[in-house]
């Protein structure tokens, strides 16, 4: 065995969890008791052992506890005296036996007394290296180790999956997972959890990093089924598909089949859409089929819509991986696709049964993806209020990447969508509501279209230069100080959005694009509506826009008339 540094195994009671016990699940042979002992010495913390202390309380041996009186008696035990032991007042690293997480009562009890959760994930290989001789335990007895280990892999990964910290063990020396294991746990951040509130179909949004690598242990608890579909994008796929695969493995799913889209606006089509569809009737699907969606906005939409009508409706799930579809396009239940007459014309509202946005995945976005995720950002800043001094003062600190700036952004447009879809999930409400969501999008859908929804304008840079010109409706129309509209675009400047129709590398003309405007589904008989605002929080609906006002603000912008 290589000499490995004393250092590894210094003490080091900083880094001890401040008030919440380390509880170590896994497989037998995973190493849970001898790297207890010492992340133990390691925090200054007391060790404990679940089976030792289970065996003095019942002064018998564990075979002889499951030979007398069975397993279902054993595991009641168990679960009454770990329950015991993390609720004795102080933190304690904790050993568990290896049944003992897979009991739902034992992980609700870890859960309610808030201790941490390690599962310590080992390969079937390095079990069987450890668990060699164990004879002594009556799982082993007379049985074939690597028969009994791949049951129980098969029987209790789902449920360590749940554990909030996994860390892959391998034949490393004992040192060095216990270190990595304590920089885990010191690193771990409870993931946020933000619930949406809708009479009938009620659904979570988590949020936090590392997210996606729970993914299959959050959907476990939601869904009925165990057979999914994933669609996701040929950009996408290999940077983050290996890991939702893995997730769903540990906790049980099979993949009845993934099917890759072309990245791009453009994917939002008949012709995908119809692709999906068939792909997902070929694996002879029934009602408890999800169909997971693994991208950016696009990905989110298109999977949805295919979900909303396949059976007349499949559980769908997002796990969207850009700021877009992190901050809005996976909240709220709108899904469709986009025709030659305007953007998402088709489609239909099917609320996920869960949302799961994994802030850490935002570090593989191209600059100028992250940078458009930020329209919807300032968008959701101009109706909030004080999201918008947020966006200003800090918008520049997220675009270099800060993950707290990020997460923050998320977390706060989250609330707001989520708040307005409460209260008007299907945009039924004549003034205001969900319509209030659009700001900026007026204008941004029609440059989209006559841009061919292709590289040339990314959506959230759409929004940007709509939210300029909305501001500057706002302003010439007296309902907002003359200032704001150039706070507005020198905010979205500093970010790196662009913020005038010159900017984009073509020419427009004007009444084509009040012609794509009056078929925005905001418009009543023909009659152009956008929203409007007095100030950032202070947002409206307003029919009240002529077609000349529209048209001298696009000529002055550079349009053809």
């Amino acid at each position: 065995m290589p000499t490995v540094s004393r250092n590894l195994a210094q003490p080091d009671p900083s880094s001890a969890p401040s008030s919440r016990s380390v509880v170590l699940v896994g497989m037998p042979g995973a190493g849970k008791s001898s790297i207890g002992r010492r992340l133990a010495a390691r925090w200054g913390m007391p060790f404990r052992d679940a089976d030792n202390e289970i065996e003095q309380a019942a002064g018998i041996s564990i075979g002889e506890i499951f030979s007398r009186y069975g397993e279902a008696h054993f595991r009641e035990g168990e679960r009454r005296v770990i329950a015991r032991l993390l609720n004795a007042g102080e933190p304690i690293v904790l050993a568990t036996g290896g049944g003992a997480y897979a009991d739902p009562r034992t992980r609700a009890a870890v859960r309610e007394l808030g201790a941490t959760a390690v599962w310590l994930k080992c390969r079937l290989s390095t079990l069987m290296r450890r668990v060699a001789g164990r004879d002594h335990r009556p799982m082993f007895a007379n049985a074939d180790p690597r028969e009994v280990l791949e049951r129980l892999m098969a029987a209790r990964h789902p449920a360590y999956a749940e554990a909030d910290v996994t860390l892959f063990c391998s034949d490393e020396h004992p040192d060095v997972t216990t270190r990595r294991v304590a920089d885990a746990v010191a690193g771990h951040r409870p993931p946020e959890r933000l619930r949406v509130n809708l009479a009938r179909n009620a659904y979570d949004i988590v949020i936090g990093e590392g997210v996606l690598r729970r993914a299959g242990a959050e959907m476990a608890q939601r869904l009925e089924g165990r057979r999914v579909v994933i669609v996701s994008d040929q950009s996408v796929a290999p940077l983050h598909l290996p890991t939702l695969r893995e997730s769903l493995a540990d906790s049980g799913f099979s993949i009845a089949t993934e099917i890759l889209v072309p990245p791009g606006e453009a994917s939002k089509s008949f012709a995908q859409f119809e692709r999906l569809v068939d792909a997902m009737l070929s694996t002879r699907a029934d009602r408890r089929l999800a169909v997971i969606a693994l991208g950016g906005g696009v990905v989110g939409d298109l999977a949805g819509y295919a979900a909303a009508s396949v059976l007349r409706g499949l559980p769908f799930v997002q796990c969207p991986t850009s700021l877009l579809a992190q901050v809005d396009s996976s909240v709220g239940g709108k899904t469709g696709i986009n025709t030659a007459h305007g953007k998402n014309l088709v489609g239909a509202f099917h609320q996920p049964k869960l949302v799961l946005a994994d802030t850490a995945v935002l570090r593989t976005l191209p600059i100028r993806e992250l940078r458009a995720g930020w329209g919807e950002v300032a968008k959701h800043g101009l109706l909030q209020g004080p999201l918008w001094d947020w966006c200003e003062s800090e918008g520049p600190r997220a675009m270099a990447g800060d993950p707290d700036a990020l997460a923050h952004a998320v977390l706060e447009s989250c609330k707001l969508k989520s708040a307005v879809v409460t209260e008007d999930e299907f945009e039924t409400k004549p003034e205001g509501g969900r319509a209030l969501l659009n700001l900026g999008h007026t204008f941004g859908h029609a440059l989209e279209a006559e841009c061919g929804y292709g590289s040339m304008l990314l959506h959230g840079e759409a929004v940007a230069i709509g939210l300029g010109l909305a501001t500057e409706l706002s302003a010439r129309m007296g309902l907002c100080s003359q200032e704001l509209p150039g706070r507005v675009r020198e905010h979205l400047r500093e970010i790196g959005l662009p913020v005038r129709i010159g900017q984009i590398p073509r020419g427009f003309n004007a009444d084509r694009l009040i012609a794509r405007m009056r078929a925005d589904k905001k418009a009543r008989d023909g009659a152009l509506r956008f929203v409007l605002l007095r100030a950032p929080g202070d947002v409206f609906t307003e029919s009240g826009v002529t077609e000349s006002m529209v048209r001298a603000l696009l000529t002055e912008e550079g349009c053809e008339a």
